[in-house]
């Protein structure tokens, strides 16, 4: 595998590891802090947190950060299906890792009780509620990333549409599912926690949501000639 190969896959791969850090330790500091940070604080560091690494990662790797965006980009035909495996393999395992991070630096205590800032699905939404709430957020979240950064017509705004889009899901759905609208965000501390909570939901979900998303945009939104592989 040479340089040019390993570059974007070293991005996917840092850039969710830092996601997940950031994301996942505002849930366990919150804990810790006794709600310091609220649903606002939380909500502004996976927010911002994405809009800043998008922003950066965007010129090497395409800054997906995400499974399920990277599923709809392949459908829409931006990146081809060895990308695709390759990135989606990227992101998982810096997810883990971004856990691990997680787990060796914040309380002990904050982060059991937290299971590392895994995704929890309240108690009062059953496995159909919660996937179809993960699929209307990420069906947002993936239209941003295709409204800001695959139309060629968008503004040049960096990462910061995306991250303003997981901001609001955030604060919308937190409470109910957590909002990952990323399967490798709930994988990582699912892993090192070992609590597999509704996992299925944050899977299922994203990718049902980030599909409709590109089918809209590739057949629908999008001038034709922009969903081909450059």
């Amino acid at each position: 595998m040479n340089v040019h190969t390993m570059r974007p896959l070293v991005a996917e791969f840092v850039g969710t590891a830092l996601f997940v850090f950031l994301g996942a330790g505002s849930i366990v500091a919150n804990a810790a802090s006794n709600n310091a940070l609220g649903a606002v604080g939380t909500a502004l560091a996976h927010g911002v947190g994405l809009a800043i690494i998008v922003t950066m990662l965007m010129p090497i790797s395409g800054g997906h950060i995400n499974p399920a965006v990277s599923v709809g980009l392949w459908l829409a035909k931006k990146i081809d299906s060895r990308t695709l495996g390759m990135y989606v393999v990227a992101q998982l395992v810096g997810a883990v890792v971004g856990a691990l991070l997680v787990q060796a630096f914040f309380p002990s205590g904050a982060s059991r009780v937290t299971s590392l800032g895994t995704p929890q699905l309240s108690g009062t939404l059953s496995l159909f509620d919660g996937i179809a709430l993960e699929a209307l957020m990420t069906f947002f979240l993936a239209s941003a990333v295709f409204g800001t950064c695959v139309n060629p017509q968008a503004p040049k705004v960096g990462g910061f549409g995306i991250g303003l889009a997981v901001f609001v899901c955030a604060l919308t759905g937190g409470a109910l599912t957590g909002a990952a609208m990323n399967p490798a965000r709930a994988f990582g501390p699912a892993l090192v926690a070992w609590d597999w909570h509704g996992q299925a939901v944050y899977w299922i979900g994203p990718v049902l949501g980030a599909v409709a998303a590109a089918a809209l945009w590739r057949y629908v939104l999008l001038q034709r000639d922009v969903t081909d592989l450059t």
